[in-house]
């Protein structure tokens, strides 16, 4: 195991030539084919060690397209399906190139069988493996952002800047148009320090999706783990990706934003057996995929069609190898799993918490101290597994999503739940010494509605997908405020910006990290279409005009981001809890860290807790400097409320909040004072208090 572990494989460039290595165990004989212009050579690998192919060849070097041919039985019962018809890229390209002509002869089998083969040359229809050169990595970050610190902008690389006026067209959706100077620039005055991109490891479509005349936009559904994605790059694709992927990486990192990728190592682009066959089913359909007991079909626990087998030595190395290179080579910050769950599935498909893929990760010194977050479930048997997954990983909270949306539309039960989310969620996290930096809060992600299509839909509308708008989930927990889609009525619209603000401030004024999703804050909409996974139109691309109103909301976040980047008591790692403050002499100032107050200015009793009509919170918040009182009050109707006593703060003034600017004074409040708390408003107050007794 340990010498599979530390075998190189795929192209390795120098001066003389490049050897090729490819691990196919169950081979009879792999063929490299060099394809040039007009045709191409095939050379015989050699048989080594560990199930190891190579072969060197003098004089080949960076740009040279290439594949592999792999011979062996065809024996479906046994989970071989080997076919050297079919050209197969390698699984260590660092560079892929040309598409997939799905009309071609993709398929390792017949239009009769799934289990015959179809022994109809692949190679005109199927894309190419590049050998790249080794070059310098990026410019890391001068100083690493702490997770606490962070604030998380969930974003995809093309939809980002395709309609963004200020960067050149040609640059337009590619890695080369984010790295533009306007678009950094926003990033930094938004206060964005972490951005999070979808898939941009190559990806390629999914054929029922082509079929539809749409693609995989959103990009979950992998080719090459190693290889930029090449249709992002504006300079070429035969090595020129990953070199334009380096200078993003520099250009973020010179402006302190760290990069983190969605990686999708759970399943690839083959799909089931039924699927095509473009790279690891024909070089070991039993040693890269999960399989039924009966070896013939794929044991699928992600939906998509395979589940890539962990408990598989190689399969292992592949996602291993792969994260090394992504931050050692390509300069990557941290990883988003996912499916994760699916990856630490043992041989038998049980989850397995113990799994060698964590042991691996916790052990190794490139990846100890990256950024490790989990979509912490996957479809399969007890997939679900928010709150388990330990010690120096994060995790999506969907709790916090679902909750918050509940809140904010009159679906909640009372406040108890709200002031565990606000708190950290320490009822999922708080557990094997785990800090409140295990959850990932959001409200919104690229799945699902955007926030201003939460205010606006209550119903899902994916017609464009071409699925009769059976795709996408029907539990939204959204709020159209009395109306249907969008409307020029300008009340109902500035009730629903209303509440999307208080749903964006309770994000950022969470225990936890706080996840945006790109454009909320601008008012994007998809037009109710909450799974526009096929959607590469402006539909999915962000709106860079100015939307009506919805200036409110850019400057909501751009308030409450600075205050939780001046405020350390704001985006604390510890999970809230009534710790006494102490001056530098140890004396107790009257106050503590946290508090919970109701609307007659006391700490909330065991009654209100258990009061299900109760729509008003308070949350103090306080360090030995700075002092924070914050209201969220989701009834209907405006509410007197008293502020706390001179021990938490000797004035209180409203330094931001969500409702209209003339219903709350920005004016100090005396302690104990009592004023007209707005409905369906976020408010957030600066306590004056003092360091010393």
């Amino acid at each position: 195991m340990t010498e599979l572990l530390d075998a190189n494989l795929g192209a390795s460039c120098s001066d003389d030539g490049t050897e090729f290595s490819i691990w196919a165990p169950r081979a009879t004989r792999v063929e490299l084919a060099l394809v040039e212009k007009d045709k191409q050579i095939n050379h015989d690998m050699n048989a080594c060690a560990d199930g190891i192919w190579r072969v060197f060849i003098p004089e080949v070097g960076s740009g040279q397209r290439y594949g592999f041919r792999v011979h062996g039985p065809w024996n479906p019962d046994q989970g071989e399906r080997f076919n050297p018809a079919k050209l197969l890229v390698d699984p260590y390209a660092k560079a892929i190139t040309g598409g997939v002509d799905y009309s071609g002869p993709i398929f390792d089998h017949t239009p009769e069988s799934n289990f015959s083969p179809d022994l109809t040359d692949s190679a005109d229809a199927v894309p190419l493996s590049v050998v790249v050169a080794d070059s310098p990595p990026p410019k890391p970050l001068e100083t690493p952002i702490p997770l606490a610190e962070m604030v998380i902008y969930e974003t995809h690389l093309k939809g980002f800047t395709k309609l963004h006026p200020a960067v050149p067209e040609h640059l337009r959706g590619t890695y080369a148009g984010f790295a533009y100077p306007a678009v950094i620039e926003y990033l930094k005055t938004l206060g964005i320090n972490t951005v999070e991109f979808l898939p941009i490891q190559h990806f390629i479509s999914e054929p029922f999706v082509v079929g539809r005349g749409l693609v995989n936009f959103w990009g979950y559904n992998t080719l090459g783990f190693f290889a930029p994605h090449a249709p992002y790059s504006s300079s070429g694709t035969m090595g020129e990706q990953v070199t334009e992927f380096k200078e993003l990486v520099s250009a973020l990192h010179e402006h302190e934003i760290a990069v983190i990728l969605d990686v999708v190592y759970n399943h690839t682009g083959e799909g089931g057996h039924e699927g095509p066959t473009l790279c690891f089913r024909g070089i070991d359909h039993g040693g890269y995929y999960r399989l039924t007991f009966d070896q013939r079909n794929d044991y699928d626990v992600t939906g998509c069609g395979n589940a890539v087998d962990t408990s598989h030595e190689i399969s292992l190395k592949l996602i291993m190898d792969s994260l090394r290179y992504w931050v050692q080579e390509m300069g990557v910050d941290g990883f988003r799993f996912d499916l994760a769950t699916t990856l630490i599935r043992d041989e038998a498909h049980h989850v397995d918490h113990c799994h060698l893929f964590k042991q691996l990760i916790a052990a190794d010194p490139l990846l100890q101290d990256k950024v490790m977050i989990a979509e912490p479930w996957d479809v399969g048997p007890y997939g679900y597994q928010v709150g388990a997954w330990g010690q120096d990983w994060s995790e999506w909270n969907d709790q916090f999503r679902d909750y918050v949306r509940d809140f904010w539309r009159g679906a909640a039960s009372g406040v108890q739940e709200l002031a565990t989310r606000l708190g950290g969620s320490a009822d999922l996290f708080d557990n094997f010494g785990r800090s409140a930096t295990s959850s990932i809060n959001y409200v919104t992600a690229h799945d699902g509605f955007t926030l201003r299509d939460l205010v606006s839909y209550d119903l899902k509308h994916n017609e464009a997908n071409a699925e009769r708008n059976h795709d996408g989930t029907n539990d939204n927990r959204s709020w159209n405020h009395g109306w249907e889609g969008e409307s020029t009525d300008p009340e109902l619209n500035r009730s629903r910006q209303r509440t999307a603000r208080n749903m964006m401030a309770t994000l950022l004024l969470s225990t936890g990290v706080p996840m945006l999703t790109a454009g909320d804050e601008k008012g994007r909409t998809q037009a109710g279409n909450n799974n526009a996974y096929c959607q590469d139109s402006p539909l999915s691309w962000v709106d860079w005009y100015d939307l009506p109103n919805w200036d409110s909301m850019t400057a909501l976040v751009q308030v409450l981001l600075a205050l939780r980047k001046a405020h350390p008591v704001l985006r604390s790692a510890d999970f809230r809890a009534r710790r006494p403050i102490h001056d530098t002499q140890g004396r107790d100032l009257g106050r503590s860290e946290t508090a919970w107050f109701n609307e007659h200015g006391t700490e909330m009793v065991d009654e209100q807790w258990h009061d299900s009509a109760r729509k008003i919170l308070g949350l103090y918040l306080s360090d030995l400097s700075s002092g924070f009182l914050i209201y969220f009050h989701a009834g209907s109707e405006p509410l007197s409320v008293k502020l706390p006593a001179a021990a938490w703060g000797s004035s209180f003034r409203a330094v931001v909040h969500t409702a209209d600017r003339d219903e709350l004074s920005e004016q100090p409040l005396q302690p104990e004072s009592e004023f007209i708390f707005p409905p369906r408003c976020v408010a957030v107050f600066a306590a004056k208090v003092s360091a010393s007794s």
